[in-house]
């Protein structure tokens, strides 16, 4: 069996729209995939602005930036399409963009309507991905467990650097998965205080001071002793991170979250005595990042070419597509916490 998929992912760092064209094969029960095009268009300021603020619309405002974001999305896949003269897509697959994740209350809400993109490419679509396991009583998050499992088994654990870092591995014959801890998310907002888009090798973190007082602060907050499955938002870091950064030299918050990044991320490869990782996504650049990990822990980092680093989470939604398309489990409950493994996603 082989099907042809596009994945879309806008990550919580806003950093772009991921769009990624793959093959997927089923031979004796066993999955490959291999990535034939993929891209980042990155976000104008424009749309940058509009998703950052989304937060704060009103119902009605909300509804017509999920309508016109979705046209958005339909747009850049045709586009897409377009210049790599793309003949066969079964589906497209579409993560949307999140602007309310509280799992607590039963709702998560990614923008980016999936009929819009059907209407512009007249190709199957797949989105809203995470409600239905909020509404069994998951997390809703993290979803990529399913592609680590089927897709990457060889490694001991995957790890994702992005807006937050999150990271699933196999623990007692089931694949486990959660949220680590905020990364670019806050990164990227104090290195546009210092003119950049975000801290390239994570040089400015290099030149600034560790606040010691700040980080015993950080490393106490009592989500990182609370037990998997768990996800974070920027609702959590608006209440429980952003009051403590208030007022602080950047470089400096910088220095202080990477050293704060580096030690939840090591201190769960030493928990979980996980022994070789596979590291994606664009917080893996981050060079200054990557030393105070290795730092602080004995466990191999393996660093993929650039594809993967860059693609793997698109790549997986384009995967939960097909997997969505063939009616076959697509979201592990031992990663979300939900009542049971399920078929999630809105196939139209």
């Amino acid at each position: 069996m082989e099907f042809y998929a596009i994945g879309l992912m806008s990550g919580s760092s806003l950093d772009g729209l991921d769009i990624c064209y793959a093959k997927f094969q089923k031979e004796n029960n066993t999955w490959k995939y291999e990535i034939l095009k993929a891209e980042t268009i990155s976000y104008s300021q424009h749309w940058e602005g509009k998703l950052r603020n989304s937060i704060n619309l009103n119902s009605e405002e909300l509804l017509a930036l999920n309508s016109e974001y979705g046209f958005y999305l339909g747009k850049r896949v045709q586009e897409f399409i377009g210049q790599f003269s793309l003949k066969n897509v079964d589906i497209i697959a579409s993560h949307g963009h999140t602007v309310f994740h509280q799992p607590q209350n039963k709702f998560t809400l990614q923008i980016g309507d999936g009929r819009a993109i059907k209407i512009l490419t007249q190709i199957p679509v797949v989105y809203d991905f995470r409600s239905q396991d909020v509404l069994m009583g998951g997390s809703g998050a993290p979803l990529v467990p399913i592609g680590d499992e089927l897709l990457f088994s060889e490694f001991d654990a995957c790890l994702n650097i992005g807006g937050f870092s999150n990271i699933s591995f196999r623990k007692e014959g089931k694949r486990v998965a959660f949220d680590i801890c905020p990364v670019n998310i806050i990164m990227n907002q104090f290195a546009k205080k210092l003119g950049k888009y975000f801290d390239e090798n994570g040089d400015l973190a290099r030149n600034g001071t560790v606040n010691f007082e700040i980080l015993s602060l950080l490393n106490s907050l009592p989500f990182y002793e609370s037990s998997a499955p768990k996800s974070l938002g920027i609702e959590w870091i608006n209440e429980n991170i952003s009051p403590l950064l208030e007022g602080e030299i950047a470089e400096n918050v910088l220095a202080t979250f990477t050293e704060h990044a580096a030690f939840q991320i090591a201190e769960i490869f030493n928990q979980y005595e996980i022994q070789k990782v596979l590291f994606t996504g664009g917080g893996t650049y981050n060079s200054y990042l990557i030393e105070r990990i290795k730092n602080k822990t004995s466990a191999e980092i393996i660093i993929p070419e650039k594809e993967l680093i860059d693609f793997k989470e698109a790549l997986i939604f384009a995967f939960m597509g097909v997997l969505r398309m063939n009616n076959e489990i697509n979201i592990l409950s031992s990663a979300t916490g939900s009542s049971a493994d399920h078929c999630s996603g809105l196939l139209i």
